[in-house]
């Protein structure tokens, strides 16, 4: 015990000094901008040879690794709540010792709302629950009757279930490990210093490199997914309160409604970027607030009301009973189209395994934030504010959006006009049939109310993970940067958005997300073994009296700690 030392608190990252990468690491951001400038290219100019390839490699994903998605997330809360729960890891600070949280509860509590309300709620707030209503799996295996009641709180079991705690604890793990590792030990606030329990100081090198590589391609792909989503609802919106033009008779976006919807968004989100994060994010970020309580407000008191309540409280009874056996639970396909094992597998596929990748690619993403908003606090009130709060926030939604959507569907009084409507119109077909008989006026204000939402959600996103690709590809220094590597991204992430729904709609992002996802989903799984070991280790040497924190070791470098950041959107 006595020859415990003192954890690593230096981990040197060359950056280029002078030109056009001064202050980045170029082995990081060269090889990223190379990677999604290759996608970009590919998905434009050859759309049916990548859509192909695409499904392909989603084919077989999907087919070999569907399991390893559903039990990484498994591990992720285990291992979340098993840190909340261990007295030693617990208690630690996400900080200095004795250090103070820089934010009071209110307000950490309502970053955290803002956290969990985006662009995701907007389009599945409504959508998810209906089409849970309508099919899962106690539907095929004839447990309950589709579009019945008898199968209500089955919909929100599900829905809850990819949006509660397994999605939260993929950010919970990210937000854990970058404020350990950049708070207590020092360490640049990357992906990579999460690892140095596992491989030290060989971290300066190609593999560090590698590791943050993949943390930037795959934040950039679940990024898109959520801008994928946005730009189909934003230009169903657009169509609802009388700019026409952007989508064909059937409700699907048009190449120019794509490329229109796309300028918008990237240009306003560049142009955030620019402006810097006080004066671009923050502003955005407090319009969300304001607006999401008005609209969340209007479907508890005009909605649904007690429909809500009883799918909010017996909805989480019934998912919190169910959670273990659904962490963990796989369902084999037969290879028999139209069995039910088929059917089942082809379900998990299409909802949870694909959550589960959406929110591991969105998790370098999430989790800065969360980790940025958090220094000061324990382990354990991390874990019990950044997983429950948000979930809890995201059954608010479902259960008064959606809930008002499946009570007038399932009463007869809206005859199939949500139901019918895209997922992305879904809530403005919602809003219209309740409003237009009072007043058309009325609904048409609600509705661009709701563009507006949509459009500050999509904005804050890409404005903030701009800026956090760019903090990692900066070697964690969150300092400001220069116009064309804000450009850059802001125009890459539009294009892999416009060329993957170009070639292939939503399906083509979903598809690549999936891919893109898969390596950090390993990379992931190293920081929870990481951070067990650093904390064990910290124990050990508290026993002897060995420092942990980086401002008790001699010649320990300060930590590069960013002065801001905004709030993400899902």
């Amino acid at each position: 015990m006595a020859d415990i030392k003192p954890p690593l608190t230096d981990l040197q990252i060359h950056t280029k000094e002078g030109g056009f990468y001064n202050g980045f690491a170029t082995r990081v951001a060269v090889p990223a901008k190379i990677i999604i400038s290759i996608l970009c290219v590919w998905a434009i100019f050859w759309p049916v040879q990548s859509g192909n390839v695409l499904n392909g490699f989603n084919t077989f994903i999907l087919g070999n690794f569907a399991a390893w998605y559903i039990w990484v997330v498994a591990l992720f809360i285990v291992v979340s709540l098993g840190l909340a729960i261990w007295p030693t890891a617990g208690r630690m600070n996400l900080g200095l010792d004795g250090e103070k949280p820089e934010f009071d509860n209110f307000s950490w509590f309502s970053m955290m709302f803002g956290a969990g309300i985006g662009v995701g709620m907007l389009t599945w707030a409504v959508a998810e629950p209906v089409a849970h209503f309508r099919n899962n799996p106690e539907v095929i295996q004839g447990i309950t009757t589709a579009a019945d009641a008898n199968n209500i709180m089955m919909a929100y079991k599900w829905s809850y279930l990819h949006w509660g705690l397994s999605a939260w604890a993929c950010y919970a793990i990210a937000g854990l490990c970058l404020a350990f590792f950049s708070y207590r030990r020092g360490l640049p606030l990357t992906i990579r210093s999460s690892l140095t329990p596992l491989f030290g100081e060989k971290l300066s090198g190609t593999l560090g490199h590698v590791i943050d590589v993949v943390a930037v391609v795959a934040t950039i792909l679940g990024v898109a997914q959520t801008l994928g989503f946005g730009v189909e609802q934003f230009v169903a919106g657009l169509g609802r309160i009388g700019i026409g033009g952007l989508a064909d008779a059937e409700g699907a976006v048009t190449t120019t409604g794509i490329i229109v919807a796309i300028l918008i968004i990237m240009g306003a989100s560049t142009l955030s970027a620019l402006s810097g994060v006080g004066k671009g994010i923050k502003w955005l970020s407090n319009i969300n607030m304001v607006l999401s309580i008005i609209l969340l407000g209007f479907f508890i008191i005009f909605g649904a009301t007690f429909f809500g309540l009883n799918a909010m409280f017996v909805g989480t009874f019934t998912y919190l009973v169910a959670l273990p056996e659904l962490s963990f639970n796989v369902w084999f396909s037969d290879g028999v189209e139209g069995s039910q094992d088929f059917l089942l597998a082809q379900w998990q596929g299409w909802w949870p395994v694909f959550y589960w990748a959406w929110w591991i690619a969105f998790a370098p993403f999430v989790g800065l934030f969360l980790a940025r908003i958090s220094r000061g606090r324990t382990i354990r009130e991390f874990v019990l504010g950044a997983m429950v709060v948000p979930a809890l926030m995201c059954f608010v939604w479902f259960a008064w959006a959606g809930g008002t959507a499946i009570d007038l569907e399932l009463n007869g009084e809206a005859n199939g006009v949500i139901f019918d409507a895209g997922n992305g119109d879904k809530i403005f077909a919602m809003t219209a049939f309740m409003l237009e008989p009072i007043s058309e006026i009325l609904s048409w204000l609600m509705a661009v109310m709701i563009v507006v939402l949509l459009m500050t959600f999509l904005v804050t996103s890409a404005d903030s993970a701009v800026l956090i690709v760019n903090t990692i590809n900066a070697a964690g220094d969150e300092g400001p940067k220069a116009r064309p590597h804000i450009i850059f991204w802001g125009v890459a992430l539009g294009t892999v958005v416009a060329g993957l729904l170009i070639s292939g709609g939503t399906s083509a992002i979903q598809t690549a997300m999936v891919i893109g996802a898969l390596p950090f989903s390993v990379v992931m799984v190293l920081m929870c073994i990481g951070l067990i070991k650093a904390i064990y280790n910290d124990g050990r040497r508290e026993k002897v009296g060995v420092p942990t924190t980086h401002d008790k070791i001699e010649g320990a470098s300060p930590p590069n700690i960013p002065d801001d950041f905004g709030t993400p959107a899902e």
